[in-house]
């Protein structure tokens, strides 16, 4: 692949992070692909604007559009990976290919309910205290220079309710069905929740695979950006020409 076919790359991160959840990646990955990360409806520097799934779709075709190569492939985590399949229904001409990271799962009937509780409880506790709990639990868990451009950047717990509130009861294998380009289900392995219905998801799709990052767990791209990184180079690299 020349630089000149290099395919653009828009990564969306996932609920209540920012586009530096993806600074790892933009690293790694800018020498050979144009990339650029969103920050979606209410997160980041988008704080302010209100949640909703056709106004992330917006901001993901927005940046498509602001690589200037044509049809991109989409990298969408959780939210993202959701906001990314609403991306692909009504944005076919934007896509060339789509990962979906943490975001297998369908979020209609009995397995939806454990979300909606969280999206209940979050709006009774302290943003402060969430924030200072998250800042702590990422430094734990991960190496500074995996973290430190999510946590700058701050989290979005007000927006949690509204978005995972529309994204609830939405979506399932059968959305799928609308994406018209490759599709890279990638999970992490410890993931045991997102990735619960991967083998529906890839069954629903006739250029889906499944590839899974070892004793990875919901936050693949954390536990092993090299890993991640290179199934996203990987993928794109095989990605068929644009005619």
């Amino acid at each position: 692949m020349t630089a000149a076919d290099a395919v653009p790359i828009v990564f969306a991160h996932g609920t209540r992070f920012s586009a530096g959840q993806w600074s790892m990646q933009l690293a790694a990955l800018r020498d050979e692909f144009p990339v650029v990360a969103v920050d979606l409806p209410g997160h980041g520097e988008r704080s302010a604007q209100p949640w909703s799934l056709s106004a992330a779709t917006e901001i993901i075709a927005s940046a498509v559009d602001s690589l200037g190569r044509g049809p991109a492939l989409v990298v969408g985590h959780s939210l993202g990976g959701y906001a990314s399949l609403e991306f692909a229904r009504h944005r076919p001409e934007h896509l060339r290919g789509l990962v979906l990271a943490g975001a297998s799962a369908s979020t209609r009937g009995l397995r939806a309910a454990p979300y909606q509780w969280v999206a209940r409880l979050v709006p009774r506790m302290p943003a402060d205290r969430l924030a200072r709990w998250n800042d702590r639990l990422l430094r734990r868990l991960y190496p500074r220079e995996v973290v430190e451009a999510t946590i700058r950047a701050g989290y979005a717990f007000h927006t949690l309710p509204t978005a995972w509130g529309e994204v609830l009861g939405r979506f399932d294998a059968g959305a799928m069905r609308h994406v018209k380009a490759p599709v890279l289900i990638l999970n992490g392995e410890k993931d045991a929740v997102f990735r619960a219905g991967e083998a529906d998801f890839a069954c629903a799709h006739p250029h889906a695979r499944v590839e899974l990052i070892p004793r990875a767990r919901h936050l693949a791209n954390f536990d092993d950006p090299a890993a991640f990184t290179d199934a996203v180079r990987r993928f794109a690299r095989q990605l068929p020409a644009v005619s």
